[in-house]
């Protein structure tokens, strides 16, 4: 029976709220860290450009990473080219809601909406220290850098290595000009292990995006030349590399099972690398410019245990996600409030984990600027405009102009994946049903996105006698 409070000596009430305090400082030591997030994002790498998604370049790296994680066969971004996509990844929400419709210039004086919180942003204020590491390409101006978009720290080229000036910056401060290219992914390596280091003893979140092997290529000393492929595939290696010096780093630290890392890519190959049997590359809104290749790992919470057995192939899921699911993901992951903008991601922690198969979703959107160009819902992919033009071809006579198409085209893409066989005429109810999906979604978008709607679609359709665009005109050969 407990005495009563003023029958307990001096000694046993000090003993008594010493224990207490102990037992309270236990209970905090065994309360768990928040998880650690590291996001590896690449420039133009292909669905087709890693081993453990059929290419001959070796990636050991994230073959491991692959077989003890999980892999996507069917994951997208947003847009075909670079800041579009890169404004999706870090918002959770499709580029045009956020200002970022096109590729910006080195000198653009937009960036990145104000209005709008990126990851980094939402991970602050529970407690996270944050770096943005490599390729921003969401402006240049002091409010759009990454310091001001809630990462701590920044070092990295603020757009893509082919735009000028070349510049090389820490924080706010312009380090190096021109950026020497064949040492970059060695110090964007560098960078990032020494802010996991710094960081371990508190939640983190790395945001490393990779200049390569977006063109002008580059490789340092010791992968020119080794992978028997020419330079892209060396630079795709020494990514590769980059990547398991970062996983060793988490070992090393003792933070492995306490870290979420993503790999992915912003859009598909431009000149070089590899779609896989995609049709389409980069600046196309066919499968090969925005299908990539994904994998995540989280020894303990999703995947598959180490494993000694190298050829085992690594575990792959036909669920459909996209860069749009990052926000929310991690937020719930991170237990972080989300932004008030609605989300166009689903939080896919639970297919992550394998607590659930499948995620019913709506109609997923491909935008080319401010033009949709494409819906997927389900299996199907209905394309309804398409530019008069290959992409990164010379404009024809007449101008680059985005035309609706005559008659849209249907693809299923899990027994068509290269888009090759139109369906449109044995599906009409499905036509039908993204079309009126497409006609429910775009009210909710900027005015600019219905205007070129309405503007595309009210262009007359001249087509040859088999019902399809003309062809555009030859480039000159100038």
């Amino acid at each position: 029976m407990f005495a009563p409070p003023s029958q307990i000596s001096r000694r046993a009430f000090l003993q008594t709220g010493a224990g207490a305090l102990l037992a309270a400082s236990a209970a905090r030591s065994q309360t768990p860290k928040p998880p650690n997030v590291i996001l590896i994002v690449c420039d133009d790498l292909g669905y087709g450009d890693l081993h453990s998604y059929g290419s001959n370049i070796a990636t050991p790296n994230l073959d491991t990473m692959a077989r003890e994680g999980v892999s996507f066969r069917q994951f997208y971004s947003t847009s075909n080219v670079c800041s579009p996509a890169r404004a999706s990844l870090l918002t959770g929400r499709y580029a045009p809601r956020v200002g970022v419709p096109d590729v910006l210039a080195s000198d653009a004086t937009t960036g990145l909406s104000l209005s709008e919180q990126t990851i980094a942003e939402i991970l602050k204020p529970v407690g996270y220290n944050t770096m943005c590491v490599g390729k921003w390409h969401l402006g240049t101006l002091p409010q759009y850098l990454p310091t001001s978009r809630g990462f701590d720290q920044y070092y990295g080229i603020p757009y893509s290595n082919d735009q000028t000036p070349s510049v090389l910056m820490q924080g706010t401060q312009v380090i190096e000009s021109p950026v020497v290219l064949n040492s970059i992914t060695q110090r964007y390596t560098q960078q990032s292990i020494s802010f996991i280091t710094g960081s371990k003893s508190t939640a983190f979140f790395l945001y490393l995006a990779h200049s390569f092997p977006h063109i002008p290529l580059a490789a340092s000393a010791g992968f020119v030349g080794v992978s028997g492929l020419g330079l892209y595939a060396d630079v795709v290696e020494e990514i590769d590399w980059s990547v398991g010096q970062v996983l060793e780093t988490l070992k090393s630290q003792g933070i492995d099972n306490n870290t979420l890392v993503i790999f992915t890519s912003d859009n598909g190959p431009w000149y070089l690398g590899s779609p896989g049997r995609l049709r389409g590359r980069k600046g196309w809104s066919y499968e090969g410019g925005v299908r990539e290749p994904f994998i995540a790992r989280f020894p303990g919470k999703i995947g598959n245990a180490p494993r000694s057995l190298e050829k085992q192939a690594p575990t792959m899921t036909d669920t459909v996600a996209s860069t749009l699911d990052f926000m929310p993901t991690i937020a719930a992951l991170c237990n972080a409030p989300l932004p008030s903008n609605p989300m166009d991601g689903a939080n896919i922690w639970p297919l992550l984990t394998g607590q659930i198969s499948d995620l019913q979703r709506s109609a997923f959107l491909y935008f080319d600027s401010w033009n949709l160009q494409c819906s997927r819902l389900g299996p199907w992919k209905l394309h309804v405009s398409r530019y008069n033009d290959f992409a990164w071809s010379p404009d024809p006579i007449g101008g680059r102009l985005n035309l609706p198409l005559a008659n849209p085209e249907l693809y299923n893409l899990e027994k068509d994946p290269d888009e090759s066989y139109d369906v449109a005429a044995d599906h009409p109810d499905v036509v039908a049903q993204i079309q009126a999906a497409i006609q429910k979604a775009l009210p909710t978008f900027p005015p600019q996105v219905m205007n070129a709607w309405n503007s595309t679609m009210s262009i007359p359709v001249v087509t040859t006698p088999d019902g399809a665009l003309p062809a555009a005109a030859p480039p000159s050969s100038n």
